[in-house]
């Protein structure tokens, strides 16, 4: 068939993942009609469908996908056709059992899952790509292909593989990355505990030992699975943009909190479009603030442009120990939040809920009970939302303050042998991510070591591993006026994780003007006070996790000090110039402190004036000066919003220079 359909760009768009393999043919109508009453403009198709696209080896079916094709064209639904990689099928594992994962104990897993197969596997490689090339040449002119959808959350079950076929790609990978096996040595200190290798061939990934494993080679490790993951993804993308030309390319990043083990600043770069799934997990506190952060850092990503939510949920899911359902209005205040953050297209997990399997009480748009359900209409009502605020597609999100995210000090503070396993990577960044929201504050995502020149505020949580660039970035920042906040355990160690020796933080040391001796970890539940009594919003609020003791150089101001536990009377909180160092982990009232007076002295003021109690505010702008101002209310208050405009949401324009916000509303105010 001549011409492609191209990736809706002129509207926000209402997608799912599309599995009518798990249903009678006969239910493919209804779904059809269905989706023309909510909306949906695109599917993600053929995700977990190798099993039936090669039934045998080397046997390709394609007949029911090319009706499926045919269909979702007709009915004017752009397709994100999956390579279908995620999960071979049982015969894979049959004629190649070595291609089957194996754990850090030496466990080889077996199939009856997803993702039963290793990065590193030639066979699995090669079966893939077989599957690829005829997919491309298959569907390449068809008229509903919009994207390719390559794998699926990859590395969501198999990031780490431990087997004989890892341990050789590794050693190559190590081989490249350091030139030889002195320098191996060298960057693993592999003097400690007699580990320093005379042959190469005795290095093996860091499997299940007596004691804990050389932080070094984890740190190794760590991007060595990333990067196999990643080589994985370019052998198909490459592939498709051989046989299918002109069509883009993504796979669904997971940049959930939760989620650790792939870099995704060095997978970004190789996506035609930015997809990203997000799911809530029921554990935090307030589950929201960890949404907009999974937006924000996406948005950083995608470079700050428009990115595709390709999965969340239209209530619970099925994998955490308690699934809570969603509440009335949640759905849409989820969906428009990441709208809010820079999606261009809205996107589910999935469009019918499963009658067997394993995700069979995972939600999805048509839900178990059907379209005579309250799912159903909040689904049909966001459909509605979207399509009316269409006109802001392709609007950048506005920010002025940057929060650096890395993922080798993710890694190494997280890892075992440290100062305090209390202290989380994710939990500290989330802590100020929450604290930026509340001062109605958007951040944009950056790498370590991006320029920071357009930003009027940094913060820089826990940057573990200080490389030159990344030094050099927040050093040009704070020479340019841009106030920087560090915070604990930043600085500390290299890019082999070495610690920088001469006092903590490292390589910071002389941007900040302190010089750290020691780390004084707090107790579980343990809380120390803070004294400022030049400064009463600091004064006597608490501080948990993270205590030090050091001093300060000439020129930094110390403005708060822990008045008890281990470090009593020592500097907990100082500025030198632009440069702010906070050595503890502050509680909500204390974060809201340091920015309220940061954010003064940077002169950033919160995207509106006046917020309802608990609602996010962002602004998404065009180039031509169209502005957006898009207001969640998480806290479920309403209130009149400081807005002079339209609500392309429900239609009500300004009276007196304010918009009525209901109680657990969205709003999307195209301003005058």
């Amino acid at each position: 068939m001549a011409g492609m359909r191209p990736w809706p760009r002129d509207t926000v768009v209402l997608g799912c993942d599309y599995n009518p393999e798990q249903w009678p043919e006969h239910v493919l109508d209804e779904d059809i009609a269905l989706m023309a009453e909510c909306g949906v403009g695109f599917v993600s198709l053929g995700i977990f469908s190798w099993a039936l696209l090669e039934p045998t080896p080397d046997g390709y079916e394609f007949d029911w996908l090319d009706r499926v094709m045919d269909r979702l064209g007709d009915a004017g639904v752009a397709v994100d056709l999956a390579t279908a990689t995620a999960s071979p099928p049982p015969w894979f594992a049959r004629l190649h059992p070595d291609a089957l994962p194996v754990t850090a104990d030496g466990v080889r897993l077996s199939h009856g899952s997803r993702q039963s197969w290793c990065p590193s596997s030639p066979d699995y490689r090669r079966r893939a790509l077989a599957l690829v090339e005829r997919l491309a040449q298959r569907y390449h002119e068809h008229p509903a292909l919009a994207m390719w959808h390559v794998n699926n959350e990859i590395g969501c079950h198999n990031s780490q593989c431990f087997c004989e076929t890892s341990a050789a790609a590794f050693r190559q990978w190590l081989i490249a990355r350091h030139g030889d096996l002195d320098t191996l040595n060298e960057a693993w200190g592999t003097t400690f505990w007699s580990q320093r290798y005379s042959d190469i061939v005795d290095v093996v990934p860091p499997r299940a030992t007596t004691a804990g494993p050389n932080p070094s080679a984890v740190l190794d490790w760590q991007r060595f699975c990333s990067d196999a993951l990643l080589e994985g993804y370019l052998a198909e993308r490459d592939l498709l943009h051989r046989l299918s030309p002109g069509v883009p390319v993504t796979t669904n990043f997971m940049t959930m909190a939760g989620i650790r083990d792939m870099d995704y600043w060095s997978w970004a770069p190789h996506q035609d479009i930015v997809s990203t799934d997000h799911y809530l997990f029921g554990g935090f506190e307030d589950p929201s603030i960890e949404l907009s952060f999974s937006g924000d850092l996406t948005r950083g990503l995608a470079g700050g442009a428009p990115w595709i939510l390709m999965e969340h949920s239209t209530s619970a899911v099925n994998w955490q120990q308690v699934n809570l359902a969603k509440a009335p209005g949640q759905l849409a205040r989820n969906s428009l939040t990441h709208v809010a953050r820079g999606a261009d297209a809205v996107g589910f997990f999935q469009w019918r809920a499963s009658e067997a399997g394993s995700e069979k009480y995972h939600s999805a748009l048509v839900p178990h009970a059907g379209s005579d359900s309250r799912i159903w209409r909040e689904v049909v009502d966001l459909g509605a939302s979207l399509r009316a605020i269409g006109e802001i597609a392709g609007s950048r999100v506005v920010a002025d303050v940057a929060v650096v995210w890395d993922w080798d000090s993710r890694w190494t503070t997280d890892a075992p042998s440290k100062p305090s396993q209390a202290h989380r990577y994710a939990d500290e960044t989330l802590a100020w991510c929450a604290g930026l929201r509340r001062a109605g504050v958007t951040t944009d995502f950056v790498a370590a070591g991006a320029d920071l020149s357009r930003y009027s505020a940094v913060i820089v949580p826990s940057l573990h591993v200080a490389t030159p660039e990344a030094v050099a970035a927040l050093t040009a920042a704070v020479g340019a006026g841009t106030h920087v906040l560090v915070t604990y355990f930043s600085g500390v160690v290299d890019d082999r994780d070495h610690v920088i020796l001469g006092g903590y933080p490292g390589a910071l040391r002389d941007l900040l003007g302190i010089r750290i001796d020691e780390f004084a970890p707090l107790r579980e539940g343990e809380t120390v006070t803070l004294g400022a009594p030049h400064w009463e919003a600091v004064d006597a609020t608490t501080a948990t996790v993270w205590t030090e003791r050091g001093r300060v150089e000439d020129g930094t101001e110390i403005l708060a000090t822990f008045t008890t536990g281990p470090s009593a009377g020592m500097a907990a909180l100082t500025r030198r110039a632009t440069a702010w160092y906070v050595g503890t982990r502050l509680s909500a009232d204390g974060i809201d402190a340091v920015l309220e007076r940061l954010l003064t002295d940077a002169e950033v003021s919160p995207a509106l004036a006046a917020a309802p109690p608990g609602a996010e505010v962002v602004v998404r702008r065009h180039d031509d000066g169209r502005e957006y101002v898009i207001v969640v209310d998480h806290g479920g208050l309403g209130g009149d919003l400081p807005i002079s405009g339209v609500d392309l949401v429900s239609g009500a324009t300004d009276a007196g220079g304010s918009i009525h916000l209901a109680p657990g509303a969205v709003a999307v105010v195209r301003r005058s």
